[in-house]
């Protein structure tokens, strides 16, 4: 019984984490770009706040990363996001089966522990303008709460941003 409460403790704490698509141009050179700055005319989608807290903590991985923000840069960041409001993880689902004489049946019935979730898909694009255009992207989609305090939105997009960018750059295939 123990096992099961920790399966499913597990669980509940693993499927709360963001979801991260990758995409990059294969044949971009990244040890190219050392500097960076984001586009002037950014719609992030997030407000004010948010967008500086997660410029923040942007600006701080991308330099623990080697790269420079610039006023002169090698490449641009183009960030925006959308909310999607009211996903729910319900569902019904209905089986029947049988082998010789035996049949059976079952029904299921997924209920949300939580209600409603809001959730928020960011993407993240870097662009070359003098060469390549878009280059690498970085697609997440997470729940959020509009309720969490400004600490917690800083280390949501902390959290957030580390996923995001363990696959910058892309190693090689």
């Amino acid at each position: 019984m123990k096992a099961l409460k920790f399966l499913f403790l597990t669980f509940l704490l693993t499927s709360c984490g963001a979801v991260v698509h990758y995409d990059y141009e294969k044949s971009t050179d990244f040890n190219h770009y050392k500097s960076y700055n984001y586009f002037g005319d950014m719609k992030t989608g997030l407000s004010q706040l948010d967008t500086k807290r997660l410029i923040r903590v942007m600006d701080a991985k991308l330099e623990s990363m080697g790269l420079t923000r610039s006023e002169h840069p090698d490449f641009f960041i183009d960030i925006f996001s959308q909310d999607i409001q009211n996903r729910t993880n319900s569902n019904v689902g209905i089986g029947v089966g049988g082998s010789g004489r035996n049949v059976g049946g079952g029904l299921s019935v997924g209920l949300p522990i939580d209600g409603q979730k809001n959730t928020r898909e960011l993407t993240i694009e870097f662009v070359d303008d003098t060469k390549t255009g878009m280059f690498w992207q970085a697609i997440s989609e997470s729940n959020y709460s509009d309720n969490d305090t400004p600490k917690k939105r800083e280390e949501r997009f902390h959290s957030l941003v580390e996923k995001m960018f363990s696959s910058y750059p892309p190693t090689s295939e």
